[in-house]
């Protein structure tokens, strides 16, 4: 069909009003990227994010690639992505610790949203175009999560020393992660270059990245030391914590561990405790004692992560190792005034 005249001048004027020239609609047309569909463009973001991200979407983004993988990034609705997430919830694996699937469903929006954050990057989307982001994730409830009475500690110290093919290596891991607080993965990441001897300190790497030292006393560190040397993690760039065997521990030994105690401690089973619990005691237990600050630099939490008071009361590894001290009732190089203090 030939266009009118008259209506073909309108256009032209409109266009140039716009500051906009024919040939750039055509520069425009001939430019424009492609949109990719969802089995295309999962493995590229799957080689962009860490491998700790990957590992924790994998599943989600099975399942995005299953339902909608001939599809493209810009075709499914946020009606739709719900519906998804939806599906998630309902066929989540019912564990002692389950909470209805509202942890699968906020994972899975989560998963969506990485991939849409990485196309409006690559910019084969706008920031308008990202159904994801019109998506609410479930609100989360409270965690279950406690600090640990005394004569719970007692309780399962006593287990883990008393039980199980290597009580040296188990109660090793729990004392590394009460004094500490740090994450199983600080633990799973600790290399012999990592133990500052003369000041006791151990590098944790954690997770987003973070990093830091974090003092440790005198008696654990030399339970590390002789640990490394009995077993072969003499090494700088080898992984410190062993089995008998030489071989490097992995998170499976810590599933094997509160599996084991949970059979002689009934609260650890009836409660599905694990090793988050100790970094919930620890820190409460400074909280309480040394202030919020204190209790902020020894989590090895992100100022970015939190309000702006850190700011003003951001505590130094002097402040932490004084915490220490009087947490292990030993005195640490970098106390103040080489403090020693004794639990209350």
């Amino acid at each position: 069909m030939t266009a009118d005249p008259m209506e073909l001048d309108a256009a032209r004027l409109l266009l140039s009003k716009m500051g906009i020239a024919p040939a750039d609609l055509l520069a425009e047309t001939h430019g424009r990227r492609v949109v990719p569909t969802f089995a295309e463009y999962i493995p590229v973001v799957a080689q962009a994010v860490s491998p700790a991200t990957a590992r924790s979407y994998r599943s989600y983004w099975r399942r995005v690639e299953e339902a909608w993988g001939d599809r493209r990034l810009d075709e499914p609705s946020s009606s739709e992505i719900k519906q998804l997430a939806e599906v998630s919830k309902a066929s989540a694996v019912v564990r002692r610790n389950s909470r209805g699937g509202r942890n699968a469903a906020e994972n899975f929006i989560a998963a969506v949203r990485c991939l849409y954050r990485h196309a409006v990057a690559d910019e084969l989307l706008t920031e308008a175009q990202n159904p994801a982001l019109k998506v609410a994730k479930p609100r989360r409830l409270p965690s279950p999560r406690r600090a640990l009475a005394d004569h719970e500690m007692v309780d399962i110290n006593t287990a883990a020393a008393t039980t199980g093919d290597d009580p040296h290596l188990d109660t090793l891991l729990l004392r590394l992660h009460t004094e500490t607080a740090c994450r199983r993965g600080g633990a799973l990441g600790l290399r012999r270059r990592d133990l500052e001897e003369t000041q006791c300190l151990v590098y944790l790497r954690e997770k987003d990245g973070t990093s830091r030292f974090q003092p440790v006393s005198p008696t654990l560190m030399g339970l590390l030391l002789a640990h490394a040397t009995e077993r072969g993690g003499t090494h700088p760039d080898a992984p410190l914590l062993r089995y008998r065997s030489g071989e490097p521990i992995t998170k499976r030994r810590y599933d094997h561990l509160w599996d084991r105690i949970g059979r002689q401690v009934s609260a650890v089973r009836t409660q599905n405790i694990s090793t988050h619990w100790l970094r919930h005691t620890t820190l409460t237990w400074v909280e309480r004692r040394f202030g919020y600050g204190v209790a902020h630099a020894y989590a090895g939490h992100s100022d970015a992560s939190d309000s702006a008071t850190v700011t003003y009361v951001k505590a130094s590894v002097h402040d932490v190792a004084t915490a220490l001290a009087a947490l292990t009732a030993e005195p640490h190089p970098l106390a103040h005034n080489h403090a020693r203090g004794g639990v209350s």
